[in-house]
């Protein structure tokens, strides 16, 4: 935002009776944004917005019988734009200490009403950054919290939808379309590796399969575990299971690349690997010992790029 020079200031005089009217001009005051200079004194940054919002005030000032007035001014108090620029960051910085608080609870305590209680928060997030006039501390913080809370949010979700939670889903069959290529072997490795080491799994005809209960379905059309949005399958677990390091996220881009084709992360290893699949595909027919030879595949992949090999 450009550094601006000018300011506007309302100075009211509000009578002691009705004590209410005190209470609601420093309430509106402080939505507009707006930071005292003194006790009836109140500053923002010239605006059109900000005139009409002082304006707006005044008359409902006047309208209680009190005197205001609104004036511009290019220097105030013999105070610096800088300090005066300060004292706005300060006032924002402590609404998003606030907010980071009340996200914070909310992760803690959770419950029925979360959903609810994010909205408010995200309201307030609306209202506090529409404010924030010269970019004070603590908004990304806020905005990451939020952004995790929503997820985790979406994932309680999703896991009430198929009504098991991840935890539970040890020692299933696995099932998926035969014929396994990138997507479906990398998840085949997560599964085996991260998720369910006794894990079965069954290569299937979609056109024959008939589900069973119980089994868990991956990168199949309705499967409980298959593309969302622009990720794919091997995304999809990473995220339900919140399973995260840089190697998996490494790999996560790898697979999404060759999957879905868009080069959207241009990994540089998604070429040999590509080939590899590929190579394994030429060599067995059979889906299971495809299967076996690209957990190796991916073992190899994930000491070099996991953590103990390093990006």
């Amino acid at each position: 935002m450009p550094m601006l020079d000018k300011w506007l200031l309302l100075v009211h005089q509000l009578p002691p009776s009705p004590p209410y009217l005190r209470a609601k001009i420093l309430r509106r005051l402080k939505d507009i944004g707006a930071v005292a200079l003194k006790k009836s004194a109140y500053l923002l940054p010239d605006s059109a917005e900000a005139l009409e919002d002082f304006q707006w005030l005044l008359n409902e000032i006047r309208g209680e019988g009190a005197e205001g007035w609104v004036l511009r001014a290019e220097a105030v108090a013999g105070l610096s734009d800088d300090s005066i620029r300060e004292l706005f960051r300060s006032a924002r910085a402590a609404d998003y200490r606030e907010l980071l608080q009340g996200f914070e609870n909310l992760a803690a305590e959770g419950g029925d009403g979360a959903e609810a209680n994010l909205r408010k928060l995200r309201k307030r997030y609306g209202e506090v950054s529409g404010i924030d006039f010269f970019g004070a501390p603590g908004k990304n913080e806020v905005v990451s919290a939020m952004e995790g809370m929503e997820k985790r949010l979406k994932r309680i979700a999703r896991q009430a939808d198929y009504g098991e939670a991840p935890n539970d889903l040890k020692g299933r069959r696995w099932v998926t379309r035969c014929g396994i290529k990138i997507d479906r072997t990398a998840c085949c490795w997560l599964i085996r590796r991260m998720i369910d080491p006794d894990a079965e799994f069954v290569f299937v005809d979609p056109q024959q399969y008939r589900h069973q209960t119980g089994d868990q379905r991956f990168d199949m059309f309705e499967g409980e575990f298959t593309h969302e949005g622009d990720r794919c399958s091997f995304e999809v677990l990473l995220e339900r299971f919140q399973l995260e390091n840089p190697g998996l996220r490494a790999i996560g881009e790898i697979v999404h690349d060759l999957d879905l084709k868009d080069e959207k992360f241009g990994r540089p290893e998604a070429a040999g690997i590509a080939a590899m699949i590929e190579g394994l595909a030429l060599r067995h027919g059979d889906d299971l010992k495809r299967m076996e030879e690209g957990l190796v595949v991916f073992d190899a992949l994930y000491a070099r790029l996991g953590p103990a090999g390093g990006t």
